[in-house]
């Protein structure tokens, strides 16, 4: 096109820059409110048609913004200059279609999503250093497209003066009443402890001993166990080249069937690992699919499935299918499914098509794969489990997998309170779970509860040997696991409130009825705010000897009770809290308990 489409709202101009060749373009706006925007972008074309690579453009001012959140971000949420590479990609497999500008206090300053959930997108907000301005771009079709005669997207431009979380949980909530994004319902198992074999075991499973550690993990408290891998391979090489006939090692699972039973007689739940998209280079699967893969990667030792190929889909579905009837299986951790990606394939553009392909898509490929296994999958079990792992943890996964869990971050503490809590700012009603807690046998027992307590808005994993850790470890478990449990109506079910995201969740404060809990991660003053409720809890998850908070109103005479970290009583008295701040003499790793 010659001249640039463009609309404006009361605040932008939206700008569609690029050649639109064949196809024509229209615009519609809706506002819904002060300071909530929808548009929505029409391609059309006369035929079958690739879409060219086009972006939707802004500028916002930068007024009171100082860094910002994507779900993708990691530890550096600060501002990026405009020169710089698109800062989110999105896609089906990969983030979700979302981010927020805000400012210190955590107000929101510019919350943009899109409903394109399937589809590679690319954000970027970088500063112009002549103006002062964001310069705002949304990528489409950076990826080869399959021919279309009609696209349509919406862009949600939120600038309304909130917080930044409750921005984030309106996208969710919108996305998941966008029709084909109902999220999956949450069977209760999954949103309960767990033990995992991965971070204990790795590959050397032996079923005698993952049934011992279920014995002691559901006696704290776990309800169900993911075998992660080693089950499918009788060597522990940490390679994938046995992925992909996904059968039962002889040598260490002569009988799979009876090693489930024996854990459901426990009372506890069976999920196993399939790592769905890679076919190992030593299995039976690989010579059997040879030409209908999309790469193959020498580092993992196995090929990555092209999902377009009917054949390949029938496979892997009928795959789960067999496992979950044949060994009683209550759910899957399916791992790599970002590997259904454009960006994974090595193919020439003249061989990503045909040749018994009946999707030119990938991701749409991908996204009919899942649904194909998670409908045989829950004819035979509607309550199945089924883990997610981020990246892939957008809108449009959030139809199959009910378990969204943090990417690996082993023993490190702070990397799995970030991660938990940026799925938890996305995830509405699906399970949060937190990468696999392990620590070191000789840790010091509160050292080794800061990996609990980092993840206390999320449902815990717990992937330690149970009869090798010391029994103060065992004793800080059962607290923390009981702590979990009793109040997962406040720190899992209750109100959100991470503070200050761009200093990594300093803070984080979680409400339910008649019940108020402040979870501390550095120095910082917890304020919990005026009209403080009957049960003011207070987590210390530093290695400070005490808290300080601060509160708004006289609260006259109140009982504190302190425990350590094992869950000893080791102050009850009665204090007054006058308005201001408080010291209050809670160990590291141990809570304060703030009654009338």
């Amino acid at each position: 096109m010659n001249t640039p489409t463009k609309i404006n709202t009361n605040n932008h101009c939206v700008v569609l820059d690029g050649d639109l060749g064949v196809f024509s373009a229209a615009f519609t706006h809706q506002r819904l409110e002060a300071g909530l925007d929808l548009i929505v972008l029409t391609l059309s074309a006369p035929a079958p048609a690739c879409p060219p690579k086009l972006s939707l453009r802004w500028t916002h001012p930068v007024i009171d913004i100082h860094a910002m959140w994507h779900p993708n971000i990691g530890r550096n949420r600060g501002l990026s200059p405009n020169w710089s590479n698109s800062i989110l990609t999105s896609s089906a497999t990969q983030n979700a279609p979302v981010l927020c500008l805000h400012s210190l206090d955590g107000g929101n300053r510019l919350c943009v999503a899109c409903s394109d959930a399937l589809n590679t997108v690319t954000f970027n907000a970088g500063v112009v250093e002549e103006t002062a301005e964001f310069s705002c771009a949304l990528g489409l079709f950076s990826d080869p497209q399959a021919p279309i005669v009609r696209y349509e997207i919406t862009v949600r431009l939120d600038t309304r003066a909130l917080p930044y979380n409750e921005a984030l949980k309106q996208v969710q909530e919108w996305w998941s009443s966008l029709p084909g994004m109902t999220p999956a319902s949450v069977p209760e198992c999954a949103r309960l402890p767990m033990y995992s074999t991965w971070y204990s075991f790795h590959q050397n499973l032996v079923p005698s001993e993952i049934e011992a550690q279920c014995r002691l993990a559901k006696e704290l408290g776990c309800e169900a166990v993911i075998v992660d891998d080693g089950w499918q391979n009788s060597d522990s090489k940490r390679g994938y080249a046995s992925c992909g006939d996904w059968a039962p090692s002889a040598a260490r699972f002569p009988n799979i069937k009876g090693h489930v039973s024996n854990v459901h007689a426990l009372g506890m739940k069976f999920l196993l690992w399939y790592a769905l998209p890679l076919v190992g280079k030593d299995s039976h699967a690989f010579k059997r699919f040879d030409g209908k893969l999309l790469s193959f990667d020498e580092h993992l030792g196995a090929g990555i499935f092209d999902p377009r190929f009917p054949d390949v889909r029938q496979f892997l579905t009928e795959t789960c299918e067999h496992a979950m009837q044949a060994w009683d299986l209550d759910g899957f951790k399916l791992d790599f499914v970002d590997c259904f990606h454009p960006s994974r394939s090595t193919q020439s553009a003249r061989e990503q098509t045909g040749g018994g392909r009946d999707f030119e898509s990938i991701l749409e490929a991908a996204d009919s794969l899942l649904a194909n296994i998670i409908q045989q999958l829950r004819r035979i079990k509607p309550a199945v489990m089924i883990e997610f792992r981020q990246r892939y943890i957008g809108p449009l996964m959030r139809k199959y997998g009910n378990m969204l869990r943090a990417g690996d971050c082993p023993n490190d503490a702070m990397a799995n309170r970030i991660k938990t809590l940026d799925i938890r700012l996305l995830c509405g009603n699906t399970a949060a779970h937190a990468d696999m807690l392990m620590w070191h046998p000789h840790d010091p027992v509160e050292s080794t509860a800061l990996q609990f307590l980092n993840v206390l808005f999320s449902v815990p994993q717990i992937s330690v040997r149970l009869d090798k850790i010391p029994a103060q470890q065992v004793e800080m478990l059962k607290f923390w696991m009981g702590f979990w449990r009793q109040h997962r109506d406040a720190l899992l079910d209750g109100t959100l409130q991470p503070l200050h995201p761009e200093s990594l969740y300093p803070v984080v404060f979680a409400s339910a009825k008649n019940k108020r809990i402040a979870v501390v991660y550095d120095e910082s003053v917890a304020n919990p705010g005026a009209a403080i409720p009957k049960e003011f809890l207070i987590v210390n998850a530093t290695r400070s000897p005490r808290v300080v908070i601060e509160v708004d109103e006289h609260l006259g005479g109140r009982r504190l009770e302190i425990f350590n970290c094992q869950g000893q009583k080791i102050k009850d008295e009665n204090r007054r809290f006058a308005i201001g701040a408080h010291s209050l003499p809670v160990p590291s790793a141990g809570l304060g308990r703030i009654t009338p």
